[in-house]
């Protein structure tokens, strides 16, 4: 029988300090390069050498205010602010790699589709079919008053808002432009025929897009979907549009519920649970030669762990104010409009445990809500591949405590590792990001609801 090839994709995020807070302090660390192209096409190189499938880049709009009830924490400390924008980076890693593709973050809820879909289109032409969409709907408070609303929409109706938005911009992908709708027919002076060019004609309870799409259709057409959303009504909405999902969780009970929870979701919408999604898992790796340095290197990590970083990412990520409770309360569930999914997997998720505030932000101090993997390569290997046949996942989403150490230790260690052990591919498939997942192609699956959608042709076919 032929064992799954694990995967691996890399986390991380145009600021100082992601998902290790207080980290940046260390000696060895370098993300506060981040503003330097060279730092970034260097680790489009090394997760290429490392045949990842690609790197994941998320983004808020806003800053972590929740904490205290101001931005003073996330300041001070380097919680994801500074932040620059994310799609700009890909030009610059795609431009030194051919296979690494490319997750972007972009929140529905403040950008209009019909922009969004034009600079989703540019940048898969520009990669060559490398780009894929990471699908959020907000959870900071600050990201929504900066952008005109007095609070973010509610949780579910995010989702509602979310639901039309991908039937504008999947009409504007998959049926603006025939395939063979640019002719680019020299001797007859004609680039584009526009009979095979249509309006979208959408009219909707949140959007009015009569029009065409603004650029001829990229190899993909429609960007590889992510979302990350494990909420009962973030699976639904996963089941019917994601074609890989993010989860994060302290344990592998927690993770496995959320691989369960979203393969029952695609199912109950006609595609095949597991096969048409991919499921990555939030994880750590520290990794040395041998187990003695890996341990050693683990203490030296924790010694800058900052507390209440962690407290004001915790704060923001689940829109509860921890610097109201003593680190030794324990976390209960509270029924927020932020990340619900954030909040439960420190309570109700997992009823084995009762985390404390100060447990939990020790915990997130290194790596965020994922697990944290320590040891030499054949004991990372041994790890990787217990909680992928425990949880069902098919691969992790590597974040990293030291930029850009850790990463590499996972390139030049564990890796090989695993190739020996033939749980890891040698070398990439051709094609665009989307056939080097499936292998089904460059195009949506036939099951998927994007493939699914129909304009109407003429006035007459609207009206009716």
């Amino acid at each position: 029988m032929t064992q799954k090839l694990l995967r691996f994709n890399a986390f991380t995020m145009n600021t100082v300090g992601h998902q290790s807070p207080g980290l940046w302090t260390h000696p060895r660390d370098e993300s506060h390069r981040y503003t330097d192209p060279a730092w970034w096409q260097d680790l489009a190189r090394l997760l290429e050498r490392g045949r990842f499938d690609g790197i994941f880049l998320a983004d808020v709009l806003g800053v972590y205010d929740v904490f205290e009830g101001a931005a003073d924490a996330a300041l001070r400390h380097g919680v994801q602010a500074p932040l620059n924008d994310p799609l700009a980076l890909v030009p610059l890693m795609a431009g030194v790699t051919e296979h690494l593709g490319f997750g972007v973050t972009a929140a529905l809820t403040y950008e209009h589709p019909y922009t969004f879909a034009r600079r989703i289109s540019t940048l898969d032409h520009l990669t060559r079919g490398r780009i894929g969409w990471n699908i959020v709907t907000g959870y900071l408070d600050s990201a929504a008053r900066n952008l005109g609303l007095s609070a973010q929409l509610a949780h579910d109706e995010r989702y509602d808002l979310a639901d039309e938005y991908l039937d504008v911009v999947y009409k504007l992908w998959e049926r603006s432009w025939e395939d063979d709708a640019v002719r680019r027919d020299r001797k007859s002076g004609v680039f584009t025929d526009p009979t095979k060019v249509h309006a979208i004609r959408h009219k909707g309870a949140h959007f009015d897009v009569p029009g065409i799409h603004l650029s001829e259709p990229s190899p993909q057409r429609t960007p590889v979907l992510f979302q990350a959303g494990t909420s009962s009504r973030g699976r639904a909405f996963a089941g019917r549009h994601a074609e890989c999902v993010f989860v994060s969780g302290p344990s592998q009970t927690v993770v496995k519920g959320y691989v369960d929870g979203v393969r029952a979701s695609v199912r109950e919408e006609g595609r095949r649970g597991d096969q048409d999604v991919l499921i990555y898992a939030q994880a750590l790796i520290i990794a040395a030669p041998t187990e003695a340095e890996a341990k050693a290197k683990l203490a030296d990590y924790r010694r800058h762990v900052d507390i209440e970083a962690a407290l004001a990412l915790l704060s923001g990520w689940t829109g509860v104010d921890f610097s109201r409770y003593p680190l030794s309360a324990t976390i209960d569930y509270l029924d927020t409009q932020a990340g619900r999914t954030a909040l439960a997997s420190f309570s109700s998720a997992d009823p084995g445990r009762r985390w404390t505030v100060g447990e939990a932000a020790q915990f997130i101090g290194l790596g965020g809500r994922g697990p944290v993997l320590v040891g030499d390569p054949a004991q990372i290997a041994d790890q990787l591949i217990d909680w992928a046949e425990t949880t069902g996942i098919d691969g992790f989403n590597l974040t990293y405590a030291v930029a850009h150490e850790d990463l590499r230790a996972v390139v030049d260690l564990v890796v090989p590792e695993l190739q020996a052990r033939g749980r890891y591919r040698r070398d990439y498939a051709s094609g665009t990001y989307r056939h080097k997942l499936f292998g089904a192609g460059a195009h949506l699956d036939e099951r998927h609801a994007g493939r699914r959608v129909r304009i109407p042709h003429s006035a007459e076919q609207e009206a009716a």
